[in-house]
């Protein structure tokens, strides 16, 4: 297998694939991050105290591609679509990435057009798995017996994989949940309490099922491990980089200072405005994220919660 993206998540999944006895490179586009990984045995950036023996760090042009089983994709969505057009080869993609394309407002998965493609989500926080703590996930795909395979390839006793059919919804819940983390993040900056954390969570997700419904995925999925439990993970973690950036600006850091101080992609930020613009499309209303895109535009957060709770009362 070959993963590319040398992030936490990336790295983490390399040596959870080596642990399972895979063969693994881990690919990475920036040659100095590659050169300290071969040098140190450790990733100069992410999960640095890790030991990186059981995987090879490689450049993603040098990385055997062509050859693989499978292509793990950890890239940021903005780079997800001009990575997929330049892989070689016809192996299989597995998407780690939890996004939507924010040239085109597609799931990442439409951009794979010449090879077969599943994906992974669910509340898989990269520092604790890296740690070899409990989870589970969904691998999803038109293609269920490559995700079947794939299920068998990565399942174990810390990482317990599930076959999900809907393909539609687990993306859409992966790209969303981000966006309503960024708001739980400014709950938490502003002081608000767990009730109106609760809450926000609460709406959020029946955000998250209202776009899916419109998208035609499957209810169910919305109350499953890639949508409420993922959910429930990236709004509460305390290291949650979408939390974490909602927290930074509530607090009056603008979103790139946010970002600069956590040091890591934070993919909420871009699918924001792209969820916004599909909702609308759809002609569904998404009041948080709405919100959400607001703040991220200049508008005062406290004037946000004094409009989000003074919507017109109605039926739940």
């Amino acid at each position: 297998a070959v993963v590319v993206g040398g992030g936490s998540w990336g790295t983490a999944f390399s040596l959870l694939l080596a642990d399972r006895g895979h063969e693994v490179t881990l690919a990475a586009r920036d040659p100095e991050q590659v050169r300290a990984m071969r040098e140190t045995g450790r990733n100069p950036r992410y999960l640095t105290e890790l030991s990186l023996e059981s995987v090879t760090p490689a450049t993603i042009d040098d990385a055997p591609i062509a050859g693989a089983d499978v292509v793990v994709l950890a890239v940021p969505s903005r780079a997800f679509g001009s990575v997929v057009r330049e892989l070689p080869g016809d192996a299989p993609v597995l998407s780690l990435t939890k996004g939507l394309d924010p040239e085109t407002g597609e799931r990442l998965s439409t951009l794979v057009t010449d090879r077969p493609v599943a994906v992974l989500s669910g509340p898989n926080m990269a520092e604790e798995i890296a740690h070899g703590l409990p989870t589970a996930a969904a691998i999803a795909s038109e293609d269920v017996a490559l995700a079947e395979r794939l299920q068998a390839e990565i399942n174990s006793l810390a990482f317990r994989v599930y076959v999900n059919r809907d393909l539609v919804g687990v993306e859409l819940c992966a790209a969303a949940k981000n966006v309503i983390a960024l708001a739980a993040g400014g709950v938490d900056g502003l002081g608000l309490g767990d009730n109106a954390k609760a809450a926000v969570i609460t709406r959020g997700l029946s955000e998250m099922a209202r776009l899916g419904e419109a998208c035609g995925a499957q209810p169910d999925t919305f109350a499953g491990l890639t949508g409420l439990g993922d959910l429930i993970v990236t709004c509460w973690h305390p290291s949650g980089r979408n939390r974490k950036a909602g927290e930074l600006i509530a607090r009056g850091h603008t979103p790139e200072e946010a970002v600069a101080e956590i040091g890591q992609t934070v993919e909420g930020l871009t699918t924001a405005p792209v969820l916004r613009d599909l909702s609308r499309r759809l002609g569904i209303e998404l009041p948080i994220t709405d919100g959400v895109c607001t703040i991220l535009s200049g508008t005062s957060l406290s004037d946000l919660v004094v409009e989000l709770m003074g919507r017109r009362p109605r039926e739940e």
